[in-house]
């Protein structure tokens, strides 16, 4: 089976074509600052990224390539349960209008352009970040004009544990984990056999602050600030998500290059990472509550898993509630590919959107 695998990043498009489970290309095409300033939306850029698409496969020599299957990165258009998804006029008509934005509304809109040139190809998401298996106590918040909803790295993260799971030899539904995303958002979810029943929103202020975000803040200050005049709606949203968190006190948002600065002797880049560390080893552990101390263990994953600073700092504060193992990186393209494959060969059934 061949399937086709689009995922969008802000400043990125990540494509790969696959086998059943055998890679056979790969390619991320990135998108410079001054080549995406013409566009307002994430949306707008639909015929830009299209194109680069095409470029790519046909240099490949996939561009008549008919596949059997096209996944792409799901949407934020709205919560809906973990699994896969069919594609369909309603969810492209929705991520069109999704009140968070976000490159990733992209990846339904370009598998639908691709897969209606290949007559019997299924078109589909997986794990978007808008998967809500919240409990009901998740959901309230001190304000009934506010309730909690999330935003989250769930593909990565259902990808992780189902790995774990296998490596342990156990089934993902059986356990109850805590994982925690490290990149330029911080996603940390509380699964309780099978189901993210808590979750921050690793987009819109909520949780730890991390590389690009701002996570929690103090609510009391930021209403002054929102009405003193001195930002617009616009700025006030960058400065939430994109130019918040460690790069709005470091200007950076390259943990490689934090680390150097700490390295170097900089003790306010220390300062920042280390607190950013602390709080997130808080919202980890918070968690032990969630799951009424009953974790079978700690899952890391993500980008700023791969350095030992980050994940030892992390370990030292919550390995005394569960075991902690460490999964760098993220592989979202294997894990939509291997989603799309089990719809084709019939292990599990796309869900009507």
């Amino acid at each position: 089976m061949l399937i086709l695998v689009i995922n969008p990043g802000s400043t990125s498009t990540k494509v790969a074509v696959f086998n059943d489970t055998d890679q056979r290309f790969s390619i991320s095409i990135s998108h410079s600052p001054e080549e995406l300033a013409p566009f307002d939306d994430f949306t707008d850029q639909e015929e830009f990224r299209y194109d680069h698409i095409c470029s790519a496969l046909a240099a490949a020599g996939y561009g008549e390539t008919h596949f059997d299957a096209v996944i792409g990165r799901g949407s934020l258009a709205k919560p809906v349960e973990g699994g896969v998804y069919l594609v369909n006029d309603q969810m492209i008509d929705d991520a069109r209008r999704a009140t968070d934005r976000h490159a990733c509304d992209l990846g339904c809109i370009l598998a639908q352009r691709f897969a209606q040139t290949m007559p019997g190809a299924l078109c589909l998401i997986a794990d978007p970040g808008s998967v809500d298996e919240l409990n009901d106590y998740a959901r309230v918040t001190g304000s009934p004009l506010m309730p909690h909803y999330c935003i989250w790295h769930a593909l990565n993260q259902r990808a992780i544990a189902r790995r774990y799971a296998h490596e342990t030899g156990r089934h993902y539904e059986d356990l109850n984990l805590i994982i925690c995303h490290l990149g330029g958002g911080i996603s940390i979810a509380a699964h309780e056999h099978g189901r993210a029943v808590d979750v921050n929103n690793a987009l819109n202020g909520d949780g730890p602050f991390s590389p690009e975000r701002a996570g929690t803040l103090p609510v009391g200050t930021l209403v002054d600030l929102c009405y003193s005049g001195r930002y617009t709606r616009a700025e006030w949203q960058r400065r939430i998500a994109g130019q918040a968190g460690m790069s709005a006190h470091l200007g950076t948002n390259d943990m490689r290059e934090a680390l150097r600065r700490i390295n170097a002797g900089d003790a306010h880049a220390k300062l920042i990472v280390d607190a950013m560390l602390y709080h997130t080893a808080k919202a980890i552990a918070s968690h032990g509550a969630t799951l009424r101390g009953k974790v079978d263990a700690i899952l890391l994953t993500g980008g700023m898993a791969h350095n030992d600073y980050v994940t030892n700092a992390l370990r030292e504060r919550v390995d005394w509630l569960a075991p902690v193992f460490v999964y760098p990186g993220e592989d979202e393209m294997r894990a939509l590919a291997e989603n799309a494959l089990a719809v084709l060969n019939g292990s599990i059934t796309a869900k009507p959107y």
